[in-house]
Protein backbone atom coordinates (compact mmCIF):
# COMPACT_ATOMS: atom_id res chain seq x y z
CA UNK A 1 0.00 0.00 0.00
CA UNK A 2 2.55 2.70 0.82
CA UNK A 3 4.23 2.34 -2.50
CA UNK A 4 1.50 2.71 -4.22
CA UNK A 5 0.44 6.06 -1.49
CA UNK A 6 3.53 7.54 -1.61
CA UNK A 7 3.21 7.56 -5.65
CA UNK A 8 0.34 9.21 -5.92
CA UNK A 9 1.12 11.89 -3.08
CA UNK A 10 4.40 12.50 -5.45
CA UNK A 11 2.35 12.76 -8.70
CA UNK A 12 -0.03 15.40 -6.76
CA UNK A 13 2.94 17.29 -5.07
CA UNK A 14 4.28 17.53 -8.95
CA UNK A 15 0.93 19.94 -10.18
CA UNK A 16 1.32 22.91 -9.46
CA UNK A 17 -2.49 23.83 -8.90
CA UNK A 18 -6.20 22.06 -8.07
CA UNK A 19 -7.10 21.99 -11.60
CA UNK A 20 -4.72 19.46 -12.37
CA UNK A 21 -4.67 17.63 -9.24
CA UNK A 22 -8.77 17.47 -9.80
CA UNK A 23 -7.82 16.04 -13.28
CA UNK A 24 -5.26 13.75 -11.74
CA UNK A 25 -8.25 12.17 -9.37
CA UNK A 26 -10.66 11.56 -12.08
CA UNK A 27 -8.33 9.95 -13.92
CA UNK A 28 -7.64 7.32 -10.98
CA UNK A 29 -11.54 6.98 -11.13
CA UNK A 30 -11.03 5.61 -14.76
CA UNK A 31 -8.98 2.84 -13.17
CA UNK A 32 -11.85 1.48 -11.03
CA UNK A 33 -12.60 -2.02 -11.70
CA UNK A 34 -15.61 -2.21 -13.84
CA UNK A 35 -19.10 -1.81 -11.60
CA UNK A 36 -21.80 -3.79 -13.13
CA UNK A 37 -24.98 -2.18 -13.15
CA UNK A 38 -27.07 -4.77 -11.53
CA UNK A 39 -25.33 -4.24 -8.35
CA UNK A 40 -26.28 -0.13 -8.07
CA UNK A 41 -28.78 -0.66 -6.53
CA UNK A 42 -30.21 1.57 -2.70
CA UNK A 43 -28.49 -1.77 -0.94
CA UNK A 44 -25.39 -0.87 -2.82
CA UNK A 45 -25.77 2.81 -2.39
CA UNK A 46 -23.70 5.08 0.32
CA UNK A 47 -25.39 6.68 2.62
CA UNK A 48 -24.83 10.71 3.17
CA UNK A 49 -22.87 11.14 -0.37
CA UNK A 50 -24.50 13.92 -2.58
CA UNK A 51 -23.57 12.13 -5.69
CA UNK A 52 -24.95 8.52 -6.04
CA UNK A 53 -21.94 6.46 -4.86
CA UNK A 54 -22.32 2.89 -4.62
CA UNK A 55 -19.62 0.49 -3.33
CA UNK A 56 -19.88 -3.27 -2.32
CA UNK A 57 -16.72 -4.65 -0.09
CA UNK A 58 -15.44 -7.92 -0.83
CA UNK A 59 -13.31 -10.01 1.69
CA UNK A 60 -11.31 -13.04 0.30
CA UNK A 61 -9.04 -15.28 3.15
CA UNK A 62 -8.72 -11.67 5.35
CA UNK A 63 -8.00 -9.46 2.78
CA UNK A 64 -10.32 -6.71 1.82
CA UNK A 65 -11.37 -5.33 -1.34
CA UNK A 66 -13.94 -3.22 -2.84
CA UNK A 67 -15.44 -2.24 -5.76
CA UNK A 68 -17.64 0.90 -6.57
CA UNK A 69 -18.58 3.35 -8.81
CA UNK A 70 -19.97 7.08 -8.59
CA UNK A 71 -22.04 8.95 -10.93
CA UNK A 72 -19.75 12.08 -10.39
CA UNK A 73 -16.19 12.18 -12.43
CA UNK A 74 -14.84 13.55 -9.46
CA UNK A 75 -16.32 11.31 -6.64
CA UNK A 76 -15.62 8.30 -8.67
CA UNK A 77 -11.63 9.49 -8.93
CA UNK A 78 -12.47 9.98 -4.97
CA UNK A 79 -13.78 5.95 -4.88
CA UNK A 80 -10.19 5.43 -6.73
CA UNK A 81 -8.05 6.75 -4.39
CA UNK A 82 -10.08 4.87 -2.33
CA UNK A 83 -9.72 1.81 -3.72
CA UNK A 84 -5.86 2.06 -3.95
CA UNK A 85 -5.71 2.82 0.03
CA UNK A 86 -7.51 0.16 1.41
CA UNK A 87 -7.95 -2.93 -1.54
CA UNK A 88 -5.70 -5.32 -0.95
CA UNK A 89 -5.34 -4.86 3.37
CA UNK A 90 -5.69 -7.25 5.72
CA UNK A 91 -9.65 -6.89 6.87
CA UNK A 92 -8.67 -6.32 10.42
CA UNK A 93 -6.26 -3.25 9.44
CA UNK A 94 -9.00 -1.10 8.17
CA UNK A 95 -9.53 0.69 10.99
CA UNK A 96 -6.24 1.78 11.87
CA UNK A 97 -5.14 2.91 8.38
CA UNK A 98 -4.61 6.56 9.18
CA UNK A 99 -6.67 8.17 6.65
CA UNK A 100 -6.56 11.66 8.04
CA UNK A 101 -2.82 11.93 7.56
CA UNK A 102 -2.76 10.02 4.28
CA UNK A 103 -5.43 12.84 3.02
CA UNK A 104 -2.91 15.60 5.00
CA UNK A 105 -0.24 14.41 2.96
CA UNK A 106 -2.42 15.14 -0.37
CA UNK A 107 -3.65 18.31 0.98
CA UNK A 108 -7.35 16.49 -0.68
CA UNK A 109 -9.73 17.40 2.53
CA UNK A 110 -9.51 21.05 2.70
CA UNK A 111 -9.89 21.48 -1.31
CA UNK A 112 -13.06 19.29 -0.79
CA UNK A 113 -16.49 20.97 -0.60
CA UNK A 114 -18.20 20.32 2.64
CA UNK A 115 -20.54 17.93 0.51
CA UNK A 116 -18.10 16.21 -0.41
CA UNK A 117 -15.40 15.59 2.15
CA UNK A 118 -18.80 14.28 4.10
CA UNK A 119 -19.22 12.09 1.27
CA UNK A 120 -15.60 10.98 1.45
CA UNK A 121 -16.18 10.29 5.24
CA UNK A 122 -19.66 7.95 4.69
CA UNK A 123 -17.49 6.28 2.09
CA UNK A 124 -14.61 5.64 4.76
CA UNK A 125 -17.47 4.07 7.27
CA UNK A 126 -18.88 1.59 4.74
CA UNK A 127 -15.24 0.28 4.38
CA UNK A 128 -14.52 0.56 7.94
CA UNK A 129 -17.86 -1.52 9.03
CA UNK A 130 -16.62 -4.35 6.82
CA UNK A 131 -13.59 -4.79 9.83
CA UNK A 132 -14.16 -6.87 12.45
CA UNK A 133 -15.54 -5.05 15.80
Amino acid sequence: MAQHIDEIIESFSLLDDWESRYSLLIDLGKNLPDFPEHLKSDENLVKGCVSKVWMVPQINEGIFTFIGDSDAHIVRGLVGLLHIIYSGQPVDSLKVIDIEGIFEKFSLVQNLSPNRRNGVFAMIEKIKASSPR
